[in-house]
């Protein structure tokens, strides 16, 4: 075992984020702001070293001062709370329907959410006894026009939101398939919010395709998306059905009450 591993040590290796993680410790003790004095003298910290923290944190929403020289818990936190939350709740929901499909068409079912400019990968099911597959790493994350997952969030946003996304990325290809002019993206965005499904034709990597269905809460919100992905010459459209009714019933779970394709793809 290698010394200071950081996943089986009990600190952090970084000075610094040890003495960040007691500076919020200290502030989640406590429902009202706490002064700096009152901080430093919890955690041990020289009140310049605390405050230069607390200023960090501050900038990014991690911490809020409601008056000078005291900080309380900020915002930011309760936004990624509630982010990984939903994403617990949509994995538990998910997973036993992941796996009643999979044996049905016996490829990878993929579970995936959005991430700002990006889906990223959270469950999926498999078998390592099957044939040649395409596994998508749970973790593993890619651009949203270069994916079906990516795609059906793309249609969920209006198109000011669309066009704002092709400025900020450029809109960067992975193969000669994939859709890098915003034209041939908000032909394929209408096609999604026609029928409810997103491919991926080779767009993210050569000789893989994907399909995806939206998954979607008890507000019609898309939360998540499902897909299979296949090697390119053996994804069969005749597993649609069986992709959506596996997305609507995870939506079920949920607390979705509506139809099929009544998920909000407008906001």
């Amino acid at each position: 075992m290698k010394k200071n591993d950081p996943i089986t040590s009990n600190k952090p290796s970084v000075q610094v984020l040890e003495r960040m993680f007691a500076l919020m410790d200290v502030l989640a003790a406590r429902e009202e702001a706490v002064t700096l004095k009152e901080i430093s003298e919890k955690t041990g910290l020289h009140p310049s070293t605390a405050h230069r923290i607390l200023n960090d944190l501050a900038i990014g929403r991690f911490v809020d001062r409601p008056e000078s020289g005291s900080y309380r818990l900020g915002m930011r936190l309760l936004e990624l709370g509630n982010l990984v939350k939903a994403r617990l709740s949509v994995r538990e929901a998910a997973l036993p329907h992941m796996r009643q499909l999979h044996k049905q068409i016996q490829q990878p079912v993929n579970l995936s959410v959005r991430q700002g400019d990006e889906i990223v990968y959270v469950e999926r099911a498999y078998s390592e006894r099957s044939g040649m597959q395409v596994v998508r790493a749970i973790g593993g994350h890619a651009p949203l026009h270069l994916t079906s997952n990516g795609k059906l969030f793309l249609a969920a946003d209006d198109p000011q939101h669309v066009r704002a996304y092709a400025m900020r990325t450029g809109l960067a290809g992975n193969t000669h398939n994939s859709l890098t002019q915003l034209p041939m993206l908000e032909r394929e965005l209408a096609k999604a919010r026609q029928t409810g499904v997103a491919h991926d034709n080779e767009e993210l990597e050569l000789g893989v395709r994907c399909m995806a269905a939206g998954i979607y809460d008890d507000q019609g919100k898309l939360v998540a998306a499902l897909s299979i992905s296949a090697p390119a010459d053996r994804l069969d459209e005749g597993w649609l059905p069986k992709l959506k009714a596996c997305a609507h019933q995870i939506s079920l779970a949920l607390g979705f009450r509506g139809h099929p394709a009544d998920g909000d793809t407008t906001t």
